[in-house]
Parts: C-alpha cells; structure tokens; sequence
C-alpha cells in the first residue's frame, strides 16, 4: 500500500520554507548550504526532500534554465494558519482559547507583544 503524501510540510519541510521564505528562489545546492550550517546534510538528501514537496504543492520549480531553481508554493502566513489550525483540532479539540493561554503561558511574552496581542484582540471584539 502506497503512503498517502501529507499535505502538511514535515519538520525537514519546514526547514526547506524558512530558507526559501527568507532567502527567496533558491537552487537546491544553496538550500542545502544554509540546511547544512545547522547541521550536515547530504546535497541529495537535500535534493530529494525538494523533489517531494514538489509533489506534495508546497515547492514550485522553475525548470526553464539549467540550474532549477525553488520557491515556496505557499505563502509563510498560510502555512502557519494550517498548521496552528491542525494543532487547534488535535491538541486543543477546537478550543482556541486553550490554546491561546498555553502559548502565553509557555515562555515570557514581551509588553510589546501584549501590547500587539491586545491590539489584535481589540480588532477582532470590533468585527
């Protein structure tokens, strides 16, 4: 039975959209550069890894010059809302108020994040 691909990006995944979302349109040699500062890997393991979130949607691939060139498929914000949303039904069954104090309540939160956070709270009590 074949594995069902998971539409969800991977922790190896993830990995791959940061660089991209930060560094832009990548080659898989310059992804596997910046992959391999934090920890060694292999150019085709780098290769690979692309190749599938290729198939999955989350990577787009030039292929009209010599050197393919990556970019993510999907927008920085839209990844965090599906996997905060996974999270919400997984761990939180749908509670988001669950989940908003276990956040505040897992680190220090700045005053200047409160002070976003209650901004934020405001504009959605005015919705």
């Amino acid at each position: 039975m074949a594995r069902r691909k998971s539409p969800r990006p991977t922790d190896r995944e993830l990995t791959i959209l940061r660089i991209l979302w930060d560094k832009g349109p990548s080659t898989v040699r310059k992804v596997n550069e910046v992959m391999s500062r934090d920890e060694e890997t292999g150019y085709t393991t780098t290769l690979k890894l692309m190749q599938i979130m290729t198939e999955k949607g989350l990577l787009a691939r030039d292929e009209s010059t010599f050197k393919h060139v990556y970019r993510p498929a999907l927008t920085e914000e839209k990844a965090q809302k599906q996997l905060v949303g996974d999270l919400l039904d997984k761990v939180f069954c749908g509670s988001a108020e669950k989940l908003v104090m276990r956040a505040l309540s897992a680190k220090k939160v700045t005053s200047k994040e409160l002070e976003r956070i209650r901004k934020m709270l405001d504009e959605f009590e005015g919705e």
